[in-house]
């Protein structure tokens, strides 16, 4: 009887939540009839718009065509349909008529855990597995070939394969790992060369220079071997007459490890360095002018500039040193050759278990020796560990994330991962990298998956510094922060220092919200950034000094809250010579509200420029309006316009403008839902007012990034019960991580129809 009634009060509650998603006003028809009356008249067996007949939909039975349903709820949601010019609804109606759909569609789908398949670590996964592996931190772009991409990010497994050339690379790039890590005392005399970028400019303080410095390089180098090595600086210094003769206008100032370092012409020679990560730095320092507490931040022109620091060495080298990467490897030192194979055998099972991610069996270990034996045969003890981190690091056991099928279940049934398994998916999610100690004793001890644990280890790693990988590698791909590392717009004040700086305020933003763990809605109207003088200059803000990044309040009219304002998207969504309303809308569109955009038809002309002589007598929107002349392309253009024409005012480099050649910027527009904009505080509240739909695309996003697959109409019911659910913490980041995390798609599995179960032998 007590059981009885604990069901019946479930299933009330349950009910009545359920209650709680349906709409809040009534539509003026059902489904059906809005069908009937608003598109089919497109939509049908003859017209055969969007190669759609909508006709035959039947809602009673949406599972028969989810994906269409699902279609639909984007494209009305946003007000891409029924399109403009056509008879429409209020905007209410159409709300509403997108919230039933989707209410019937989490109501009838069954959510299906798809398995993304054979995940190999993409470079920026490996690179990170050796920093945490092995306390090396290195460049893995000089080692392995870029990644491809899928649904905007190198980490889909479906796109990670393998082919004889990668696997060359990761060989190649294993033998020299090994060595950087354990010491090469065989090394010969190499030199490495640091360049500034190729428009770098150094008239000013750099931010992490000394102070009373301007310009100059910072880079840290990896000494392979306690030994001596040649420093050689490449500097431009003028020279300037005064009463006692020619004297120099600018000096080096050169320092390793923050402390000074003399040089002579621009160099030192075999200088003793123990090996080992070490920081290096040659600026500018002014003859000229004083350099007291009072000029230290003095925003001045200097003459001079470092253009290269070259390293040669290591010679007459004495040992390997104590560096973090044999620290790490060498948990044990054998004093006597007795001790040798025990102390290698504890070694390759400390590191394997690592690198493997769940405690390494003992044919591993005995698979690994051989390689230790190998290498003991040719140099010894150290030889031979060299050689069993070389097979670690080429091993399909770090390089893919297997996930083992259970024999005795049938194609299409479910199965939760494994607790070790979920915590390789947890951090590579969270980290980008392998699951450390705690994380791994949690899911030995079969805990991980508790609730309560689970969301307590995503409080635990978000506020740990590895999380910035979520920065650079999910908000680095979705807000196409990458591609602004190449862009290269055709205007006079842009220079790699407005680059990094454009990159450096979106990175600050986003990590702000993670690390503080606020409302994802703060990347849309965030009441403040992060500027140094360089960048406060380029938008216009007074009070900002100084080549360090601060936090700057911003005041509620300004052009530059939240994202919109950002240079950086500003940049990547302009053309290389103008701004491109089109671009910027369609970026807006599909990257924060996920509403598809069509591409042009097949033979129409995109070209806006023509041959160039109305570029600089007639504005881009002159232009896109004669462009949207043509009924095929207006109807596109329609949607997306208004959206990009609303951030007119900035220029290619997201500078504010009043005019666009000779003519004066026009910002306004009319949004499909009939909200008119005039500029970008407009365009950001009309954001604010989707802000349901651009949180569901942002789980979207950060889902897909978590699973490393392409999500399907079937996990879209798992997304808005996330973002449902989130509304309880006021949409705070940690909140919907949270949802993913605990979600079916990220605990389960379905066997496949062909059985793979991993080597774990």
């Amino acid at each position: 009887m007590q059981k009885s009634i604990k069901y019946s009060l479930i299933a009330t509650a349950l009910m009545t939540s359920l209650a709680s998603l349906l709409p809040t006003s009534v539509l003026a028809q059902d489904v059906p009839d809005f069908i009937d009356q608003y598109c089919v008249k497109c939509h049908n067996f003859e017209d055969w718009a969007g190669s759609l007949d909508m006709g035959v939909l039947d809602f009673s039975h949406v599972e028969n065509d989810p994906e269409i349903w699902e279609l639909m709820i984007r494209k009305v949601r946003i007000g891409m349909m029924p399109p403009a010019g056509e008879e429409r609804p209020g905007n209410n109606i159409m709300q509403d008529f997108a919230k039933t759909i989707a209410y019937k569609l989490d109501q009838t789908i069954e959510t299906i855990p798809a398995s993304p398949g054979v995940h190999r670590l993409n470079r920026q996964e490996y690179g990170n597995v050796i920093r945490d592996l092995l306390a090396l931190e290195i460049d893995v772009s000089t080692l392995l070939p870029r990644d491809n991409s899928s649904e905007g990010f190198d980490n889909i497994a479906a796109s990670l394969g393998f082919s004889p050339a990668l696997v060359q690379a990761y060989t190649s790039a294993a033998m020299k790992i090994s060595r950087w890590s354990v010491g090469d005392m065989t090394a010969s005399e190499a030199s490495t060369a640091y360049l500034p970028p190729p428009d770098y400019m150094q008239d000013r303080h750099i931010e992490g220079m000394p102070l009373g410095t301007r310009g100059g390089i910072k880079i840290t180098h990896n000494f392979p071997l306690d030994a001596q090595y040649d420093i050689n600086v490449g500097a431009r210094l003028f020279s300037f007459n005064s009463g006692s003769g020619r004297q120099l206008a600018s000096t080096l100032d050169f320092s390793i490890d923050g402390q000074p370092v003399e040089l002579t012409d621009n160099s030192i020679s075999r200088i003793p360095i123990t090996a080992g990560p070490h920081t290096i730095t040659a600026a500018i320092i002014d003859n000229r002018k004083s350099t007291g507490v009072n000029n230290i931040y003095k925003e001045s022109s200097i003459e001079g500039s470092v253009n290269r620091i070259e390293i040669t060495g290591p010679f007459n080298a004495t040992g390997p040193g104590i560096t973090p990467s044999r620290q790490k490897i060498f948990t044990c030192y054998p004093a006597t050759n007795d001790e040798e194979i025990s102390c290698a055998k504890t070694i390759v099972e400390n590191l394997a278990s690592k690198a493997f991610r769940r405690p390494a069996t003992q044919n591993q270990v005995e698979s690994i020796m051989v390689f230790y034996r190998q290498g003991y045969e040719e140099g010894g003890f150290e030889s031979g560990i060299q050689q069993a981190i070389s097979r670690i690091l080429v091993d399909p056991q770090l390089l893919v994330r297997f996930e083992e099928e259970p024999q005795d279940l049938l194609p299409g049934e479910r199965y939760p991962v494994s607790d070790l398994e979920l915590a390789s998916r947890l951090s590579f999610f969270l980290w980008s990298s392998i699951p450390d100690e705690e994380l791994i004793e949690l899911a030995l001890a079969e805990r991980l998956h508790e609730p309560a644990i689970l969301r307590a280890q995503v409080n635990r790693m978000l506020a740990n510094e590895k999380s910035l990988a979520l920065v650079e590698n999910f908000a680095g791909q979705w807000l196409f922060l990458r591609d602004m590392e190449s862009v290269t717009p055709e205007e006079g004040n842009f220079n790699d220092n407005l680059r990094m700086a454009f990159i450096r305020e979106t990175r600050l933003l986003v990590a702000s919200i993670i690390e503080e763990d606020l409302p994802v809605t703060t990347i849309l109207d965030a009441q403040y950034t992060y500027l140094n003088s360089r960048l406060a200059e380029h938008y216009g803000i007074s009070g900002v000094k100084g080549s360090a990044f601060r936090k700057v309040s911003l005041p509620e009219d300004s052009p530059r809250r939240g994202l919109l304002g950002h240079g950086s998207i500003l940049t990547v969504t302009s053309t290389a010579s103008r701004t491109s309303p089109v671009i910027r809308g369609s970026w807006i569109l599909e990257n924060l509200l996920s509403a598809p955009v069509p591409a042009p038809p097949p033979g129409v002309e995109t070209n806006l420029d023509g041959d160039g002589s109305s570029v600089i007598t007639t504005s881009v929107r002159e232009r896109l309006e004669q462009h949207r002349q043509d009924p095929v392309c207006s109807s596109c253009h329609s949607v997306i316009d208004p959206v990009g024409f609303a951030l007119e005012n900035f220029d290619l480099v997201g500078a504010w403008r009043e005019y666009d050649g000779e003519s004066k910027v026009n910002p306004s527009g009319t949004l499909l839902d009939g909200t008119d904009l005039n500029g970008p505080s407009d365009l950001r509240n009309s954001l604010m007012n989707y802000s349901e739909l651009f949180i569901e695309t942002l789980t979207e996003k950060l889902m897909t990034y978590a699973l490393g697959r392409e999500l399907e109409y079937f996990d879209m019911p798992a997304v808005r019960s996330i973002v449902r659910e989130a509304e309880n913490e006021d949409y705070r980041f940690a909140s919907i991580v949270k949802g993913i995390v605990t979600s079916d798609q990220f605990l389960y599995r379905v066997k496949s129809d062909g059985v793979h179960v991993a080597d774990s032998q």
